[in-house]
């Protein structure tokens, strides 16, 4: 699969361009990464605040024996853990990620180190906040033990918070690294879709009703909060709900949206008819989306073969031979049909392959035939085979025309036109007739072909033989002229009558006028 296709944004604007260069892309993750960590710490830190002073106001940290942790221990860990999170989340990710900076193809090995690099960045920010409910939680307690659990209990659930945004962050920032990863061909497994939704509801659910029991177990406990702080707290705590869980849905659908709707779009294309490479997508989520992502291309790659296969089949027995042949079953036998028929004989073939190389001569040929399908399929008629340097074409079957005899010998007019002008090399004989056959499938029912059977094919072989004493005028016999309608049948005029081989009856011939 190539790297060029609908999602040429990997689902997002802000990931860039799918075909765009190693460098700019890597300084794109890198800045992404970054600032990815500082909003999510962000984001955790205003819901401990928020948490901390209002949402849980007792006991309260507004105490002057907590002057010292509050103006200066709390801010250097936060400073400090932020900074470090930061540097080495990114170098850390950075360095997993050195053969995508380096433009190199992925290794198994390259896989796993990224699949890491994930892990290890979300587990950090984890780290950090279990690392903070530690010594903060040792900071405070050493003044007041009751604000050990408080302490506790909002720096993890912000921490939860926190990694959350991270871990969904992340994979979305990671999706040009997938496809280069799953272009390679190596499998690799991201977060499933139930583990994002798991997370959006335990940020945008779990952590607010979380915080709301214990708003409401600390007052059963303590017993010496307001109704008003009461109401206060479950407030803040809603407002948080509503902020963190709007948040967590948009993240949410942000991240599974974007392989759907490149799906959604090749759908579409598809729908028009279009299969071409340009139609696949860039296979870039690591879960059951990318599956998905893989499985449209790996549809589109069938309809795309089928397509070539009828393209094949077209070429070979003709578009409304194969047309008919896919609508219905294929089965032995014919039925009878009124058709014209126009043979077309080269003068000389045995000449030109002695005095040309088969190379020259193939090409001739070529040049040869083109002319007769043109002016064939140009009057809704069937080339219905080649016969070594000599062509069968049929008028009325197996699509039905209204007037079969006029194409024909307006298709013939145009055939030794053209090949004067266009193939001076070759001169043949062109016949037409006119008549009923048997038009259908012939042959064994593993192999047949379809064909007309009936004396016009017999009979414009023999008048194309009868025309290659004037190649420059086709040859017509009178039943496919009397047939013809205006204004063809007055381009068309007698010129003699002779007794074709084979035949005991004269045969009127006419010829252009």
């Amino acid at each position: 699969m190539t790297r060029r296709g609908l999602s040429r944004d990997y689902g997002s604007t802000l990931l860039g361009a799918v075909d765009e260069g190693p460098r700019r892309q890597r300084v794109r993750i890198q800045l992404l990464l970054t600032s990815v960590v500082v909003i999510a710490q962000t984001i955790g830190i205003g819901i401990a605040i928020a948490l901390a002073v209002v949402g849980i106001p007792e006991p309260t940290f507004l105490r002057r024996d907590l002057l010292w942790a509050n103006a200066v221990a709390l801010p250097i860990y936060i400073v400090g853990a932020m900074v470090f999170g930061v540097v080495i989340g990114t170098v850390m990710t950075v360095r997993s990620l050195k053969w995508s900076i380096n433009d190199q193809i992925p290794t198994l090995k390259d896989a796993r180190r990224t699949v890491r690099a994930r892990r290890g960045l979300t587990a950090l920010q984890g780290l950090l906040w279990a690392g903070a409910a530690v010594l903060l939680g040792t900071w405070y307690g050493v003044v007041d033990l009751t604000l050990v659990p408080k302490v506790v209990l909002i720096i993890l659930m912000s921490g939860v918070v926190v990694t959350a945004v991270v871990n969904v962050f992340i994979d979305v920032l990671l999706r040009p690294v997938y496809a280069r990863i799953m272009q390679a061909g190596i499998p690799v497994r991201g977060s499933s879709v139930r583990s994002r939704a798991l997370s959006s509801w335990a940020i945008g659910t779990g952590v607010p009703l979380s915080g709301i029991f214990i708003v409401v177990l600390f007052v059963a406990v303590g017993g010496n909060v307001s109704l008003a702080s009461l109401f206060i707290s479950v407030t803040v705590l809603v407002m948080v709900a509503g902020g963190v869980g709007l948040l967590a849905t948009v993240l949410f659908a942000w991240d599974v949206t974007g392989p759907i709707r490149n799906v959604q779009s090749g759908m579409a294309r598809v729908r028009g008819g279009d299969v071409g490479p340009d139609v696949d997508v860039v296979v870039y989520d690591a879960s059951e989306l990318g599956e998905l992502q893989y499985g449209f291309n790996t549809m589109v790659a069938g309809l795309r073969e089928q397509e070539r296969m009828r393209d094949i089949f077209g070429r070979h027995v003709g578009r409304d031979v194969a047309a008919a042949a896919l609508r219905r079953d294929p089965e032995l036998g014919g039925a009878e049909r009124t058709v014209a028929v126009v043979f077309v004989d080269v003068i000389g073939s045995t000449t030109l392959a002695t005095e040309h190389t088969p190379t020259e001569v193939v090409d001739v040929l070529n040049r040869f035939f083109q002319v007769i399908v043109e002016a064939v399929e140009e009057q809704r008629g069937l080339v219905n085979k080649f016969e070594g340097d000599a062509v069968l074409a049929i008028f009325g079957a197996p699509l039905k025309i209204e007037d079969p005899a006029g194409s024909a010998l307006a298709a013939s007019r145009t055939i030794a036109d053209r090949l004067a002008a266009e193939v001076p090399e070759l001169k043949a004989g062109i016949g037409v007739s006119y008549g009923n056959v048997v038009a259908g499938n012939v042959g064994a029912i593993q192999r047949f072909e379809y064909t007309v059977i009936g004396d016009p094919v017999n009979e414009s072989a023999r008048l194309s033989e009868e025309a290659k004493a004037e190649p420059r005028l086709p040859f017509a016999s009178a039943r496919v002229v009397d047939a013809a309608h205006e204004p063809e049948l007055s381009r068309w005029a007698p010129r003699t009558t002779v007794t074709l081989r084979g035949r005991a009856e004269p045969t009127e011939i006419f010829t252009p006028a």
